[in-house]
C-alpha cells in the first residue's frame, strides 16, 4: 500500500499538463488551488494571517456601531433642547466653510485657466515678450495720440474763449455787435 501512494505522488509531481479549462472557459490554474489539487503554501499562510485580522476588524466595526448608537441615544435630547442655538451655529459655520472652499476653488480655477491661456499663447506664437513689447509700443502710440488730441482740443477751447472775451461777447467777425453774452444786459 505504501508503494501505491508513493507511485501516485510521483505521477502528480512529475506530470506536465497543459492548464486545464473548466466548462465556462476559466483557467483552473489561476484559482485557489494549484494544478496538483491543493492550495499553495503562500495562499494558506495568507488565509491564516488574514482570517484573524478580518475577525478583529469586524468586531471593532460592531463595537463602533453600538457605541455610536448609544451616543446618539444620549445626545438626542441635548440636541433637541439646544437646537435653537446649535442649528443656526452649524448653518453659519457650514456656510462659511463652504464659502471659503468655493472661493479657493474659484481662485485655483482662475489661476489654472490663466496658466493654460498663457501656455497656449506661448505655444501658438513662440514668444510672449515680443508681443508684450509690441503691445507696449502700441499703447505708447495711443497715449501720444490721445495727448496730442487733448492738447489740440484745449487750444481750440482757448481760442474760442479769447474770441468770446471776458464779458461773453464775440470780438470781431460779422456778428460782433449782435450777440449778447452772459454778462451783457439790455
Amino acid at each position: 500500500m505504501a508503494t501505491n501512494d508513493r507511485h501516485t505522488h510521483q505521477v502528480q509531481v512529475h506530470t506536465m499538463q497543459q492548464p486545464r479549462y473548466d466548462q465556462h472557459g476559466g483557467n483552473k490554474s489561476s484559482s485557489l488551488f494549484t494544478q496538483q489539487g491543493g492550495p499553495s503554501t503562500s495562499k494558506v499562510l495568507a488565509v491564516m494571517a488574514l482570517l484573524p485580522i478580518g475577525g478583529i476588524l469586524l468586531g471593532l466595526a460592531g463595537i463602533t456601531l453600538v457605541g455610536s448608537m448609544i451616543g446618539l441615544a444620549i445626545a438626542t435630547p441635548v440636541f433637541i433642547i439646544f437646537s435653537p442655538i446649535i442649528v443656526p451655529a452649524v448653518l453659519t459655520i457650514g456656510l462659511a466653510v463652504a464659502g471659503f472652499l468655493t472661493s479657493g476653488t474659484f481662485g485655483l480655477t482662475g489661476l489654472s485657466s490663466l496658466s493654460f491661456l498663457m501656455n497656449s499663447v506661448r505655444q501658438a506664437t513662440g514668444s510672449v515678450p515680443e508681443q508684450i513689447d509690441y503691445a507696449k509700443m502700441k499703447l505708447q502710440d495711443m497715449v501720444e495720440y490721445t495727448g496730442q488730441k487733448t492738447k489740440e482740443v484745449g487750444q481750440t477751447i482757448q481760442e474760442k474763449a479769447h474770441e468770446i472775451g471776458p464779458e461773453g461777447q464775440v470780438h470781431g467777425g460779422a456778428g460782433a455787435g449782435t450777440k449778447e453774452g452772459r454778462g451783457a444786459r439790455t
